[in-house]
Formats: C-alpha cells, sequence, structure tokens
C-alpha cells in the first residue's frame, strides 16, 4: 500500500518517521510491523529493513560503487541493473573509471538531481520492504520528479510505501492519506473520498495548495 502522509509544518510527520526508524522511541502505545513490535528487536535489525529517501540525500567520498553499495553485497550486473533502473547507466558508463568513478567529499562533483537518483538506485538494489520518501522530489526539476515517480510505480509495487508530502499534491495518487495535526492523526481515508468530503482538513489543504501554486 502506498500512503501518503500530510499536514502543517509542525503536526508530527518528521517525527512519526523518526519514531519508525526508532530515533526516538515512543513513551506509550507500539509501532508494529507484520505484528512485531519494532521496539522488541535491535536497532540493526529494524534499520537494514526499512529504506528512506531523504529530502535532501548527500553522496559520500569515495566512488560511486562504494555509494551504491557500501557494504559491498552486491554484484556488477546488480550495482549496473540499479543504475540502468534510475536512468544514470549511460552517464556513469561514460566516465572512464565507470563503477569505481571517484565522488569528492559530499558528491559535489554530482548533481543535486543525480544525488536523488544515487539514493533511488541504493533503495532499488536493497529492495527493502517498507521504503519512505521524505518528500523525496521537494528538490529537483519536474523531469527528475516525473523519472522517480515513474521508477517507484515501477519497481516498488510490492512495497509498502509511506511519503512525507511537502507538496500535498503529490499524494493524490496514494492509495491512503494519513493527516496529522498537533501530532495527532485526525484523518484517513482514501484521497478521493477525503477530496469528496468538502469539510475534511485535507480538502482544506489542497485548496490552499492549489490556491498559492495558482498565484505563484
Amino acid at each position: 500500500m502506498k500512503t501518503g502522509i500530510v499536514g502543517r509544518t509542525g503536526s508530527g510527520k518528521s517525527t512519526l518517521i523518526q519514531a519508525l526508524f526508532r530515533i526516538v522511541d515512543p513513551t506509550i502505545g507500539q509501532i508494529l510491523i507484520d505484528d512485531v513490535d519494532i521496539c522488541t528487536i535491535g536497532l540493526h535489525d529494524l534499520r537494514s529493513r526499512l529504506s528512506i529517501i531523504p529530502q535532501e540525500p548527500t553522496m559520500f567520498e569515495g566512488t560511486v560503487r562504494s555509494n551504491l553499495d557500501p557494504l559491498g553485497e552486491y554484484t556488477d550486473n546488480q550495482i549496473w541493473e540499479a543504475l540502468n533502473c534510475c536512468q544514470l547507466g549511460d552517464e556513469v558508463r561514460k566516465k572512464e573509471l565507470k563503477l569505481d568513478s571517484p565522488v569528492i567529499e559530499n558528491g559535489e562533483n554530482w548533481s543535486v538531481g543525480q544525488h536523488q537518483l544515487v539514493c533511488l538506485g541504493w533503495v532499488i538494489l536493497k529492495r527493502s520492504k517498507v521504503l519512505v520518501l521524505d518528500e523525496a522530489t521537494a528538490s529537483v526539476d519536474t523531469a527528475t520528479d516525473n523519472l522517480i515517480q515513474k521508477m517507484l510505480r515501477q519497481q516498488f509495487s510490492e512495497t509498502t510505501v509511506i511519503t512525507i508530502a511537502h507538496r500535498i499534491t503529490s499524494v493524490l495518487d496514494s492509495d491512503m492519506v494519513l493527516l496529522l495535526d498537533d501530532g495527532v492523526a485526525v484523518e484517513r481515508d482514501t484521497p478521493t473520498k477525503l477530496l469528496e468530503d468538502r469539510s475534511s482538513l485535507f480538502s482544506k489543504l489542497v485548496s490552499e495548495y492549489t490556491m498559492r501554486s495558482m498565484r505563484t
């Protein structure tokens, strides 16, 4: 299922993700994945089964290979396949050292869009059952955004995808929308049903966002 999480600034979207990765632990209640309370398993076991594409992914000093496969778990063929999926295969093939092409500190010899695509390639390789997108396309151009959305639909159809939305329109094709307000889940339904209810907070947020977009 693809779930979009929306809410105004300060509503609790980021805290929810921090709790999922156990950067913060819940003081009451439980977070269950496949009926397993995530606080009862080790942090490494939990985090190795989750993936995230953050809003501003960084690349680390090293090589293309070490950024995609830091633990040396995959074959060259698997890495090339992931690069092809995220449309970076041709770009890397042009480079003299190919997979061993250098990445300088913070990936400054790669564009912001390429950072996102490398992160997408890493996620494709890892094949986690739960993928979190922290509005992963907020800082890229429309073409890269469209490419990432297409890859997500193709590559992660069997994955639980949770999207933290800063651009409200990015969750309109989700299976489910969860709306947070002041740390509380106040609405949860399909985008269509929430939009049909003119009094829903989701409808109001979409209207506000649309009006702002028209003005700009």
